[in-house]
């Protein structure tokens, strides 16, 4: 029976954003230029690291990650939506939906998981100079990064079977710009109680759980400074947890504001438009914030256009 009812629903409309038709071709060049910045900042970054020799350290064998993860995040949700500005189409196949559900989910919690894996290393770069590399050694690396792929899939896999199982009867009109779960469980016939209640779980796991381990990181690293106060090692501290603290306050933040401080209205403008900033403004400006925050980063730049200056 609960096939049949899913079996109605062949495709769902993706509204887009509360944008007017006249502006239309406006906002597509921003996004289109946003989007591209995106994968091109951050394929630079996992280039360089790659290139570098002096850059095949922890911190920015997380960084690296962390890049290749916000290309693919911004590309879950951008290409359909810039596709479905230049058409003026909204459609999306009801697979399709899924999908991007999905991969939504599982590079969403892959951040999380990758920045709470970057606050660690900072913790004990700054906590434990003295014993880092011991602690910080190539297989606990990789231990990091697959534990977060793994549980990234889990926690995906899990809401996706669940909104697979329920059905879509009438209104299959999404007011988003991408198949966002807490949209398509609105739209569901069907009752969403193990659904929203796995969300609130799995939420506290890949959400809260990484968010307060940051927390209390930075707590021990600011502790860890103020025990010996000096501008030297304040410095220190700066350069080496600033972009990780920017990137952490931006992509909390936006979370923060969109789930914890709902519209207080029926409308979802609000929403849409702190989802744009977490699925296309983060990701763009994390290569940014690294770069102009990182001699290390400067450094193998420069060194890569000498090389090949020196080419030519």
């Amino acid at each position: 029976m609960r096939r049949d009812n899913q079996s109605r629903v062949s495709e769902f409309l993706l509204l887009g954003l509360p944008i007017r038709p006249e502006q239309q071709g406006m906002y597509y060049a921003l996004f289109l230029v946003m989007y591209l910045t995106t994968v091109l900042g951050n394929l630079l970054i996992i280039l360089l690291i790659r290139l570098d020799s002096r850059l095949h350290t922890p911190m920015y064998f997380f960084l690296s990650h962390l890049a290749f993860t916000d290309i693919s995040f911004s590309s879950v949700t951008a290409p359909k939506m810039l596709m479905n500005m230049l058409t003026q189409s909204q459609s999306i196949s009801y697979a399709g939906c899924i999908s991007q559900a999905y991969f939504f989910l599982f590079f969403a919690d892959l951040d999380s998981f990758l920045l709470t894996s970057m606050a660690y290393d900072r913790y004990v770069a700054i906590c434990h100079p003295l014993h880092y590399t011991t602690i910080m050694s190539q297989s606990l690396c990789f231990l990091l990064v697959i534990v977060s792929w793994v549980l990234s899939f889990g926690s995906a896999l899990v809401h996706t079977l669940l909104l697979a199982q329920l059905s879509f009867l009438g209104d299959n009109t999404v007011p988003h710009f991408f198949c966002d779960l807490s949209v398509l469980l609105k739209l569901s016939s069907s009752d969403t109680t193990v659904n929203e209640l796995v969300i609130l779980t799995v939420g506290v796991l890949v959400i809260t759980f990484p968010f307060m381990c940051i927390l209390v990181s930075y707590g021990h690293i600011g502790a860890t400074i103020l025990r010996n106060p000096s501008i030297k090692g304040i410095c220190k501290a700066l350069s080496t947890c600033g972009s990780h603290l920017s990137v952490v306050s931006l992509y909390y933040g936006a979370i923060i504001g969109l789930y914890l401080f709902p519209s207080p209205n029926d409308t979802n403008d609000k929403d849409v438009i702190v989802s744009v900033l977490y699925t296309l403004v983060t990701p763009m400006l994390n290569p940014f914030i690294y770069s102009l925050r990182n001699q290390d980063m400067k450094v193998a730049l420069r060194n890569i256009l000498s090389r090949g200056k020196f080419s030519e």
